[in-house]
């Protein structure tokens, strides 16, 4: 398991190896340290805009002792099938899970960019810079992966979080189902209904989802 702390000494450790600066934005539970709602993490889940950046962070944790290894039994099979899946490489019981441009089918959108609520440079020769998705979009990007721990994480964040927008959640579901993600409302509906029975969620919100006014 990697802490707040063990994470910052180790981003700051890749930045050593990094050949250029690359930029990456964090949405796992990873992001969800940074936020304190939770104190430590298996997977630090992370999205590049460019193959480019990626190569040159798999680059660095590869000169870390990090080795490539399957999807089996992390994610459900469909979404080991999907294009954008993720590389993945692990050391010990630590794991990176790396994307470029897209989560599976759901792209890192221009409103999710600009909703990022924090950065963290991690400099040395090269600047590894780090921004942080909205808690919103954490939430709506764990209702994509499909794993139980996710859900889990999606329900420590509601719980905790007093100032949360459904808004914007169901927004960017809307936005990416119109742009090519056919399973951004039904993944998130299938979340929702499962929260609801635990945490109240208002009926506006479903409506939205169903198109209702």
């Amino acid at each position: 398991m990697i802490s707040k702390e063990d994470q910052d000494t180790l981003l700051q450790l890749v930045s050593r190896y990094i050949k250029k600066d690359v930029v990456c934005y964090a949405f796992g539970g990873n992001a969800m340290m940074y936020y304190g709602y939770k104190n430590a993490t298996k997977d630090v889940d992370v999205i590049f805009e460019s193959e480019e950046e990626r190569t040159i962070f798999i680059d660095a944790i590869m000169h870390l002792g990090y080795k490539q290894m399957s999807m089996t039994g992390v994610y459900i099979e469909g979404l080991c099938k999907e294009k954008h899946k993720p590389l993945m490489f692990t050391r010990g019981d630590e794991r990176f899970d790396l994307f470029v441009s897209k989560i599976f089918q759901t792209q890192l959108s221009k409103t999710m960019k600009e909703r990022a609520v924090a950065r963290h440079d991690y400099v040395n020769a090269c600047t590894l810079l780090v921004y942080v998705l909205s808690k919103e979009d954490i939430v709506f990007l764990k209702s994509i992966t499909q794993r139980e721990k996710d859900f889990d994480d999606i329900r420590a964040i509601i719980e905790k979080e007093s100032h949360f927008s459904w808004d914007i959640v169901i927004d960017e579901a809307l936005f990416q189902s119109q742009h090519g993600d056919g399973w951004a409302i039904l993944d998130l509906k299938e979340t929702m209904n499962r929260l609801k029975k635990i945490i109240f969620i208002k009926k506006e919100y479903f409506d939205r989802l169903y198109g209702k006014k």
